[in-house]
């Protein structure tokens, strides 16, 4: 029993000195390390970049913001902005993790009126990139100068420079390579750019923004309203489709602006929601306006909307995500319900009379009255002898004559000449015949060349097989068989087009003037012709065979509509995506009347098809009811 204590003893002597002698695994990261793990949530691609140096200049107090990128924010993103600039110190310490001038305790989360109050944007971003920033105050006689790469402060020093703030931030994710490559192409990373860029600037029409990309102006923005600035990012036709939105309670107030209902898009693409002028993404505020477009809109449209809400910062909650683009409303059912009555009464307004907003309509010529005008009845000048006729015979040329001649040899009773043969219009009887001239003789696909084709509803093809009956989606069909060809097209690289006599200027937001760019070479492979001209343009020279003419802005502005659709909901490559897409545009819609002729060549065309029951999106297009069905419906 003492061997057995002895044994005990040792064994645990052992333990307590291995313990000892072991060495601890919990360790304090280093700041570069902690600074790029933070940097992977802030900083995701070139765009949130941008975001976070717009949103500093902002809160510095500057009426003029200047952005210069190269190779889409990859190689520069330099912010110019004329604010308060900073002292020595503020700009040294600037780059630290958590210093910020904008809160001093926790209670001051709930009462933010700035963009930025976090303090790890800066710091963020000089883990990643080699950092470049002259900044001073209106009071200093020189600048302060401080170069940072990944990190790690490599120069600081007076310099010369103007009032305010330039930062440049090169090469982003030079020291992070997997980052690095997982960043889309240049025209991918500009349009994040550019939508990120929007809503900064639609935000704050009180200040003037300018962007260049690779040395061409991007944006030219000068100060204005609110409608001013929507037209100046989007295009002079939004001046025609907006609708003013003006509330105010003691919730909220909201002001700003919605879509006409007959502009809905089939994306959700101008949708724009601002909290105290910060952009922010709220499925509860979309429903909200959607539902106030209530049987307004076609099954799926999504209308326009850009509405500025102002709510007291102790009744939100921003500090949820570190993008600050979600937002928790301490009573978010009133807010739910101001947004949705607001919305709908701007809309019965609209229908009543058109909105007069954006300054003074020039459209409307109204006559200024004074004292000294003259006020004269309208007077109406009759001719009594007048007759038209007279003139009439006068101004008949002679090539004419002959008619008025022949009309005078027309036997006057000339109808019963016909008498009798009325066509017979029995139900379907002419269909019928005609029908049975056009017969299908796909043997192989089971049709029953006995019987005829005739068009359901407007919508569906109706012809009888040996098995039962046979019923195709018209529409669902020439989708599949544009789908097959269109993507055939991009495969071989080689479209077929019609040359137009007249070629069509089509001018594109800066957003999608950007993915036509993307999207040019598939475009062409599509069979479109089309060729840059000038800033947001191009010019169409040839369409796909398929395409009436006269349809081409449409057919283009479709189809990168749809694009953009399938590109956020369903991930496709881009060459999928853009066969479904034009599928989905030139597809034949429900309610067209067909010929028998036209049914009879889209079933051929269908059956044709790789994959004849199914739409790419794997909705079904045939639907068999058999005579086994038939009998049971009449209970045989």
């Amino acid at each position: 029993m003492g061997y057995l204590s002895h044994l005990i003893s040792l064994i645990y002597s052992y333990l307590c000195h291995l313990k000892n002698t072991m060495t601890d695994i919990i360790q304090l990261l280093p700041d570069s390390v902690a600074n790029q793990i933070a940097a992977g949530e802030v900083i995701q691609r070139p765009a949130s970049a941008l975001k976070e140096l717009l949103e500093n200049a902002i809160d510095s107090g500057a009426n003029s913001i200047q952005v210069i990128l190269k190779d889409a924010g990859k190689t520069l993103i330099q912010v110019i902005d004329n604010g308060c600039g900073m002292s020595e110190t503020d700009a040294r310490m600037s780059f630290e993790r958590h210093a910020t001038s904008k809160i001093k305790s926790a209670d001051d989360l709930f009462a933010i009126r700035t963009m930025g109050f976090r303090g790890e944007a800066l710091a963020s971003i000089a883990a990643i990139a080699q950092v470049e920033m002259k900044t001073k105050r209106m009071d200093d006689e020189l600048g302060i100068g401080i170069e940072i790469s990944g990190s790690k402060v490599e120069n600081q020093s007076a310099c010369s420079c103007g009032n305010g703030t330039n930062i440049s931030v090169k090469n982003l994710f030079f020291n992070v390579p997997a980052r690095r490559n997982f960043l889309k192409s240049n025209n991918v990373e500009t349009r994040h750019i550019i939508d990120e860029f929007q809503r900064v600037a639609l935000a704050h029409p009180d200040l003037s923004f300018s962007l260049n990309h690779n040395g061409i102006d991007v944006f030219n923005l000068n100060k204005g309203n609110f409608k001013q600035r929507i037209v100046a990012l989007f295009g002079n036709q939004y001046n025609e489709r907006i609708v003013a939105v003006d509330e105010s309670t003691n919730i909220i107030n909201i002001k700003g602006f919605v879509g006409k209902p007959e502009v809905a898009k089939k994306t959700r693409g101008e949708q724009y929601f601002f909290v105290n002028k910060r952009f922010i993404k709220d499925g509860y505020l979309n429903h909200a306006v959607q539902s106030a477009f209530q049987e307004l809109l076609p099954a799926g449209s999504y209308p326009s909307y850009f509405l500025c809400i102002d709510i007291d910062p102790a009744k939100i909650d921003i500090n949820i995500h570190p993008t600050k683009t979600e937002i928790k409303f301490e009573d978010e059912k009133s807010v739910y319900a101001i947004v949705r009555a607001s919305v709908k009464r701007a809309l019965g307004q609209y229908s009543v009379m058109p909105s007069m907003d954006f300054e003074i309509d020039t459209s409307l010529a109204i006559p200024v009255i004074t004292k000294n005008t003259v006020i004269t009845q309208p007077q109406i000048n009759l001719k009594p002898g007048y007759n038209p006729f007279d003139e009439e015979k006068k101004n008949i040329p002679a090539s004419d004559k002959w008619r008025n001649d022949n009309k005078q040899r027309i036997d006057p009773n000339w109808q019963k000449l016909y008498e009798g043969l009325e066509l017979k219009q029995e139900p379907n009887a002419a269909t019928l015949n005609s029908q049975q001239e056009l017969q299908n003789d796909w043997d192989e696909e089971g049709i029953d060349t006995g019987h005829v084709f005739f068009q359901l509803l407007g919508k569906y093809i109706v012809t009888s097989v040996r098995s039962g009956l046979m019923i195709i989606d018209q529409q669902a069909a020439h989708e599949r068989v544009l789908y097959e060809r269109y993507h055939q097209y991009l495969l071989n690289n080689q479209g077929n087009h019609q040359q137009q006599l007249f070629p069509q200027t089509i001018e594109f937001s800066t957003y999608d003037f950007e993915l036509v760019k993307e999207l040019e070479e598939e475009i062409r492979m599509l069979g479109f012709d089309i060729r840059e001209f000038g800033k947001n343009t191009y010019v169409v020279h040839g369409v796909p065979s398929d395409i009436q003419a006269g349809e081409e802005k449409e057919m283009i502005e479709g189809l990168l509509e749809q694009y953009k659709n399938n590109a956020g909901e369903l991930r496709l490559d881009k060459r999928e995506n853009l066969a479904r897409s034009i599928a989905s545009n030139l597809a034949i819609k429900s309610g067209k009347t067909l010929s028998l002729k036209e049914m009879k060549h889209l079933t051929d065309e269908l059956f044709a098809c790789d994959n004849p029951s199914t739409t790419p999106n794997g909705k079904p297009i045939v639907i068999m009811i058999t005579e086994e069905e038939f009998s049971k419906r009449f209970g045989k």
